[in-house]
C-alpha cells in the first residue's frame, strides 16, 4: 500500500475533523452537566440562607428580588425570610471586586433591626492560608450581632472597627465592602 503524501490540505482536513469531534464532545458534556451544576448551586444558596437568617417557614428562593448595582455585571439577590406573615430576616448577596485575587461574594443575613445575624462566603479566590481565612468562623464572628449603622465596617487601619487578617488586609477590606454593600441594599429596601 502506498503511503499517503502529507500535504497542507490533508493536515487541514485532519485538524478540522479533530476540532469538530472535540467541539461536539464538549457541548455534550456541557449540556449533560448544566442541570446538576445549577441544582448544586441552588442547594448551596438555600444552605447559605438557612445559615444567615433565623428559622423561617416560607421559600425565600421563590420570593427572591434582584437589584441592579452599578459597576457589577451581576445583580444583587435579596431573599426575605418569613415565619408566617412576619419578616424574621433578610439574606442579601454582597460583592466586591477589590479582593486580592478578584471577586469576593458573600451572603449577609440581617435581622429586622439591621443587626448582622451571620455571614457566609459564597465565592472567593484569595491566597490560600491568608485571604481564605475570611471564611473562618473566628473572622466572621467580629461582624455577627453588629449593626453597620453604628459599627464601622472599615478595617482599623482605615479608621474602622474591623480587625484585619494578618497579611490579608486587602481581602479584609473587600470582605467588609461586600458586607457594607449588602447592608446598604438592606437599608434601601426598608425605605420602599
Amino acid at each position: 500500500m502506498k503511503k499517503k503524501e502529507s500535504t497542507f490540505i490533508n493536515m487541514l482536513a485532519a485538524l478540522f475533523i479533530v476540532t469538530l469531534i472535540s467541539g461536539f464532545a464538549l457541548s455534550y458534556v456541557n449540556i449533560a452537566t448544566e442541570g446538576p451544576i445549577s441544582e448544586a448551586k441552588l442547594k448551596r444558596k438555600v444552605a447559605a440562607i438557612k445559615m444567615v437568617v433565623p428559622a423561617f417557614d416560607n421559600n425565600p428562593v421563590s420570593e427572591m428580588k434582584t437589584i441592579f448595582a452599578e459597576g457589577y455585571k451581576d445583580s444583587i439577590e435579596v431573599y426575605v425570610a418569613r415565619m408566617g406573615t412576619e419578616k424574621v430576616g433578610t439574606a442579601i448577596i454582597g460583592m466586591s471586586s477589590k479582593g486580592f485575587s478578584g471577586l469576593i461574594k458573600v451572603m449577609a443575613g440581617f435581622n429586622p433591626d439591621g443587626t448582622i445575624k451571620n455571614i457566609q462566603v459564597l465565592e472567593q479566590k484569595e491566597t490560600p492560608g491568608l485571604g481564605t481565612k475570611i471564611k473562618s468562623e473566628r473572622f466572621i464572628q467580629q461582624y455577627v450581632t453588629k449593626n453597620p449603622a453604628s459599627f464601622d465596617l472599615k478595617v482599623k487601619k482605615d479608621g474602622g472597627q474591623v480587625d484585619a487578617l494578618t497579611g490579608a488586609t486587602i481581602s479584609t477590606r473587600a470582605f467588609s465592602a461586600a458586607v457594607q454593600q449588602a447592608y446598604e441594599v438592606f437599608e434601601n429596601l426598608k425605605k420602599d
